[in-house]
């Protein structure tokens, strides 16, 4: 991972306003407050398919996410952050809690969020595509500002990948870091999930792995067009009528989810500026979609755009960037 920032660079006494600068590049604008300006700290960053991975380092310091700070934002991403030294207290949605060491919690950009740090903190914040995250939990609201404790055993799972990451990132390929981003996003999702329903009837840890399993024979398959429901239930050892019940609890069903999974996988090469010679219909075709007006009619239903309106607003918003 690469040094975004580091106050070993700059006076003491700027540190705080060199920080704020530092700290909203990285990751989002906010406010940054301490008692005095003399702040230390380190910031560092590395990319893992549609995850951006960063870690903060710094003194005790207190920020906040505004109004003013979401209405300079044009990215549509929620924070998964994990502790890994120190304590911070979290605000958003009107819930106060307390993040400890190997702890993980969500934070939603959208909407007003502050914290507060008291001491030297070292804390992993992984930037995750809002639908990334949507596509398999729902809103995720509820869970906002609710770490989920290490103790839990599929938090220490998910903890222990990630953990492991921002040493290991820059050894993976694009192919390889897409798939492994993937597998992160699945495992998160797996233990927020089992958070949320906590003290519910619905999913039982086992009905959970099942789904987790069967999600992932299916994210494999994605690019054969010939992948139907039936083949993706009988690949995880289960009917579709139970693959349907797993997925029901999640607002879905098998084959609408095979299908929403191709399409954001067309809408993340249609936003990659490294896949700008490919044509939209190639994109379509290789992850299923042999009819280009279905294709376009889902895609628009599913987005709100065309495939082809999406692909030149990607561009556009690659233009305006700082860093183009």
């Amino acid at each position: 991972m690469r040094v975004i920032f580091s106050t070993s660079e700059v006076h003491a006494r700027h540190g705080l306003d060199f920080w704020r600068d530092a700290a909203s590049g990285a990751s989002l604008a906010q406010e940054v407050d301490r008692p005095c300006d003399a702040l230390k700290g380190r910031i560092r960053s590395g990319t893992l398919g549609t995850l951006v991975l960063t870690i903060v380092e710094s003194d005790a310091h207190n920020g906040r996410r505004t109004k003013r700070c979401m209405e300079q934002a044009s990215d549509d991403d929620l924070l998964l952050s994990m502790q890994l030294a120190g304590d911070m207290v979290v605000h958003q949605d009107g819930r106060d809690a307390i993040a400890k060491p190997k702890d993980l919690f969500l934070l939603d950009p959208r909407r007003p969020f502050s914290f507060d740090i008291d001491d030297f903190i070292r804390l992993l914040i992984v930037t995750m595509p809002r639908w990334e995250i949507q596509s398999r939990l729902g809103d995720a609201r509820a869970l906002t500002a609710r770490p989920i404790s290490y103790a839990a055993p599929l938090a220490a799972l998910a903890g222990g990948l990630l953990s492991m990451l921002p040493e290991r990132v820059a050894s993976f390929d694009e192919s390889t870091g897409g798939k492994v981003a993937q597998q992160v996003i699945d495992l998160v999702a797996l233990a927020f999930s089992q958070e949320l329903q906590e003290g519910k009837s619905n999913l039982s840890t086992s009905r959970m792995t099942t789904l987790l399993r069967l999600k992932n024979i299916i994210e494999g398959r994605l690019n054969d067009p010939d992948l139907r429901p039936a083949q993706a239930a009988a690949a995880a050892g289960i009917s579709v009528r139970y693959a349907n019940a797993l997925l029901g609890h999640e607002g879905t069903s098998l084959e609408r989810f095979i299908v929403s999974r191709r399409l954001q996988h067309c809408r993340r090469l249609l936003e990659d500026s490294a896949q700008s010679f490919r044509t939209v219909s190639d994109i379509a075709y290789s992850y299923g979609f042999l009819d280009m007006s279905h294709f376009t009619r889902r895609f628009k239903a599913q987005f709100g755009c065309s495939p082809s309106a999406c692909r030149q607003q990607a561009l556009k918003a690659s233009m305006l960037s700082p860093d183009a």
